[in-house]
């Protein structure tokens, strides 16, 4: 089984739960996620199973959006609910003006700081593992480009702000909580999070653990799998012609008189190959004055 299923990812569970738990319920041993939620998280997780590994960080890089419940009035270490506090804040004479203006803050290309419970790493351990040993104050945090794409807030109740945000890799929407309650002079944290979107996989197209296991079972599974190449459609597309195919996989050059193309450009870089209509892999475009040739990058066939 070489193929992806969209995972919701329930609260109370690692990522890596969950790829456990779909190992146990598919009796698969090549299981992958792609991307990290918080245990306190849930939402959409796409899981790769079998050879669909490979393209599990081209997953990884893609757009993401989350709703998420920010609380003013304290920050905790975590930079979420499940911490510790480390102080309070007065919300009372905060005004909807001040929290719009500090939302705009947190919109397009930013510096942003990483919380220290995170699983990045510093000099080969994960700052989270640093941090819960008590070696907090030995990590050097460093900001980090990312870009926010769209901050919206929902509603705001008391000091409760429901919020809408769509990122790009690599954004802690806790320290988007972090930073505006830090603006806002009070503290604030992130009190919920709900990931609906991983490039193309969202809330609609989601199963659970107890589906995946049911529909395992009653041999239904294979209506909710996706195709390897379901993710690389931001990738053109390159056909060779079937004498070709053998060369390419031992790690050939193909020149362009042995493949066709949907209008390739010296911009592209990557590209999906197939054969006779079959999906074959991912091919790296080699540009020589004005001749494109491919090589293979990733190989999906047995």
């Amino acid at each position: 089984m070489n193929k992806i299923v969209n995972i919701l990812k329930p609260t109370g569970m690692t990522s890596h739960d969950v790829v456990s738990r779909v190992r146990r319920i598919l009796s698969i041993k090549k299981v992958g996620h792609t991307g990290t939620l918080d245990p306190d998280a849930a939402g959409v997780l796409p899981i790769c199973i079998g050879r669909a590994t490979k393209v599990s960080e081209l997953i990884l890089n893609k757009e993401k959006s989350y709703i998420c419940e920010l609380t003013l009035g304290a920050s905790t270490d975590t930079y979420d609910s499940s911490g510790v506090i480390l102080k309070e804040g007065d919300t009372s004479k905060i005004t909807k003006e001040q929290i719009y203006q500090a939302f705009e803050s947190q919109r397009g290309e930013i510096d942003q700081y990483p919380p220290v419970y995170s699983a990045l790493k510093v000099n080969g351990q994960k700052m989270c593992d640093l941090a819960r040993k008590g070696k907090a104050d030995k990590i050097e945090l460093k900001s980090r480009k990312i870009k926010i794409l769209k901050n919206e807030i929902l509603s705001i109740t008391d000091n409760k702000i429901l919020f809408f945000v769509k990122c790009t890799k690599g954004t802690y929407v806790r320290s988007i909580c972090f930073d505006i309650g830090e603006i806002l002079g009070c503290g604030g944290h992130m009190s919920f999070l709900l990931r609906t979107s991983s490039g193309k996989f969202d809330l609609e197209n989601v199963i659970t653990l107890e589906e995946l296991e049911e529909y395992y079972n009653n041999k239904t599974l294979q209506n909710h799998l996706y195709d390897i190449d379901y993710v690389l459609d931001n990738f053109k597309s390159v056909s060779l012609v079937e004498s070709a195919l053998k060369y390419y996989s031992n790690g050939g050059t193909i020149d362009n008189r042995r493949f066709t193309t949907d209008n390739l450009t010296t911009e592209d870089e990557y590209v999906r190959v197939y054969c006779e209509n079959k999906f074959i892999g991912t091919g790296k475009l080699l540009k020589n004055n004005n001749t494109i040739s491919i090589k293979s990058d990733k190989l999906f066939i047995e």
